[in-house]
């Protein structure tokens, strides 16, 4: 009896120190849209990977739209829970970093492979894409091939887009117009208005109304086709090739300031640029990857439009511009 309760105690003091152990290990936790920490999406694979070489526990804490990233760090000032952010975009670059929430991620980004130069020191890229109205081949037999095209259907034909208040996507629709029109931008707007069935607040929202078939057009990714066509063996999605180009989005992450794991964060950021979690983007994220560290792109990507006329703005421009573009925006809409 003696003997079986000393094996009885040794084993439950195992039990004690290995849960002491684990209650040991530093917490790293980012913030970041709900997409990208959903089941089905990039948190996961890049939690498990990421856990595998850093002797912690990584946690995603999700928000419902990736500006709502950044507001969400703005309300809770230095009483946040978030080391990192994880998922606005280089249009935001310049608001963000005026903040002063954000530290130098001091990371080696010579693995980066961007179409444009990246030299900020703050924020760090971790994928890229293409602006573009995805449709359904089977349903829209002739997409348009420009806003002008676009503005030209019979009112009858619906679009779904996203409130460049509170997400990047619709944000980069607002610039997307903004840059191929300038001073008729407004007016473009005004024409496009009837084909707008609805403006949702975040991504999400907006491409499950299309999928439900409520509205023709959704505005998302050049490679958003590259999910259905890999994951569901259905190539009917098609991004529409716009004659004015395509706006370039860029997604970013940063080291919060008030975080208490900088050296953890630090080693995050570095991990970002690593084949483990660049190989993950493209299959989850259904974006390009930002650094040369992810070998081949799947096949499927192959079949997508890439963009012959890139758009972008600067961070500083947008920022400069971004209040009386929305104010210019909420007015052609009667918003």
């Amino acid at each position: 009896m003696y003997r079986i309760f000393s094996y009885l105690l040794i084993a439950l003091l195992g039990v004690v120190v290995t849960a002491a152990q684990a209650a040991e290990k530093p917490v790293l936790t980012i913030y970041t849209y709900d997409a990208f920490a959903a089941d089905w999406g990039p948190a996961p694979k890049i939690k498990k990977a990421f856990e595998g070489q850093c002797d912690c526990q990584l946690d995603f804490i999700a928000t419902d739209s990736s500006i709502g990233i950044l507001r969400k760090i703005q309300l809770e000032g230095a009483a946040t829970k978030a080391d990192i952010a994880l998922g606005l975009d280089s249009n935001l670059t310049d608001f963000a970093g005026k903040t002063g929430l954000f530290a130098a991620h001091n990371a080696d980004a010579g693995a980066l492979s961007l179409p444009i130069a990246w030299q900020d020191t703050t924020f760090l890229p971790f994928d890229y894409g293409y602006f573009a109205f995805v449709y359904n081949s089977e349903k829209v037999k002739a997409a348009p091939t420009s806003f002008e095209a676009l503005a030209a259907l019979p009112d009858d034909f619906k679009i779904v887009i996203q409130d460049p208040r509170s997400s990047t996507p619709g944000l980069g629709l607002l610039l997307w117009i903004k840059k191929a029109y300038g001073d008729k931008a407004a007016a473009m707007w005004k024409r496009l208005a009837p084909k707008i069935l609805t403006v949702t607040k975040g991504w999400s929202d907006a491409y499950g109304l299309f999928l439900k078939g409520e509205a023709d057009m959704v505005l998302s990714y050049t490679t958003s086709p590259a999910y259905h066509l890999i994951a569901e063996k259905d190539a009917r999605f098609k991004a529409a090739a716009f004659d004015e180009g395509h706006y370039m989005q860029v997604e970013v992450a940063a080291i919060v300031k008030s975080s208490k794991q900088q050296k953890l964060a630090r080693q995050f950021m570095q991990f970002m640029l690593s084949g483990d979690f660049q190989s993950v983007i493209p299959t989850t994220n259904w974006m390009y990857p930002a650094a040369n560290t992810a070998g081949d792109l799947p096949k499927g990507f192959d079949t997508l439009h890439v963009p012959k006329t890139s758009l972008l703005m600067s961070g500083v421009e947008v920022e400069k511009n971004r209040k009386v573009w929305l104010g210019e925006w909420l007015a052609a809409l009667n918003r």
